[in-house]
């Protein structure tokens, strides 16, 4: 049985405190701000290396066993598309290139590298965002107490279903790419969900009760949506792979912190 009382709040005589801060673009900004500061620290520069390079390998292990069976596949595929036949066809007769000659290890690349990158964040997820979580509440919330539980079996089983749910969307609207824009919609789409519904989890799950948990995630989904919208439009940027999974990291773990610290400021949960 739940029982809510309130607590004295003291943080309203902090300059800058605003109640709703993190449920708007102020907290927000605010969390990127402090991610930016977290992520020059030399521990979070040396975590960078971990999902970096598991999605690395991921790529080359993914490309070495199912590049040739897959675009071989695409190949025959590709020879029933009437409409991709008769453009071949017509390119071929005005001299220029085949098309299907430069489609298939596109649409291939367009399958398996996707893969390898979800790989990389449910990696940052599940073992990275306990290294991140250690390093920013041990210097900026010291005082949200850490009330999850089974943390590790509810991290686990959210960057399972959400890579599943990823793979299978990104695979099955691969033929929407065809009609301009939505090769670039789709992709900003698919990743932001990635990043907003796996990062949102984690970076609660060790400290947030199930209770605060999902009055977190209601509360705030706006504004976690909003960070994996602005990491999913960074993802465009192939520099930015190198980093993204652990800066994400940080920005949902300043972000849903600084949520779950307004709200016991607010209430006090008792399970």
């Amino acid at each position: 049985m739940n029982a809510l009382r309130p607590e004295s709040d003291t943080s309203e005589s902090r300059p800058g405190f605003s109640p709703r801060a993190s449920a708007g673009a102020a907290g927000v900004a605010q969390a990127f701000k402090r991610a930016l500061v977290s992520q020059c620290h030399p521990s979070m520069l040396f975590a960078v290396l971990l999902p970096f390079l598991i999605a690395l390998v991921g790529a080359i292990v993914l490309l070495w066993l199912f590049w040739t069976p897959l675009t071989d596949w695409l190949r025959m595929e590709a020879s029933q598309w009437d409409m991709v036949n008769r453009v071949d066809d017509w390119l071929v007769a005005v001299g220029l290139f085949s098309l299907k000659l430069y489609l298939v290890p596109v649409i291939a690349a367009g399958i398996l590298l996707p893969v390898s990158g979800i790989l990389g964040l449910a990696i940052a997820a599940v073992f990275v965002m306990p290294l991140v979580l250690r390093h920013v509440s041990e210097r900026e919330y010291a005082g949200v107490a850490r009330q999850g539980r089974f943390s590790t079996a509810v991290s686990v089983w959210n960057a399972v279903w959400v890579s599943l749910a990823f793979a299978l969307g990104w695979v099955l609207t691969l033929p929407l790419w065809l009609v301009p824009p939505m090769a670039v919609v789709l992709s900003v789409f698919w990743w932001a969900f990635a990043f907003s519904r796996m990062m949102r989890v984690d970076a609660i799950v060790e400290h947030a009760s199930p209770a605060e948990r999902q009055i977190l995630l209601k509360r705030n989904n706006v504004g976690f949506w909003i960070i994996g919208l602005v990491c999913s439009l960074l993802n465009l940027l192939p520099p930015a792979w190198v980093v993204l999974p652990v800066f994400s990291a940080l920005v949902y773990a300043h972000y849903g912190l600084d949520a779950l610290r307004q709200l016991r400021q607010q209430r006090t949960i008792d399970v």
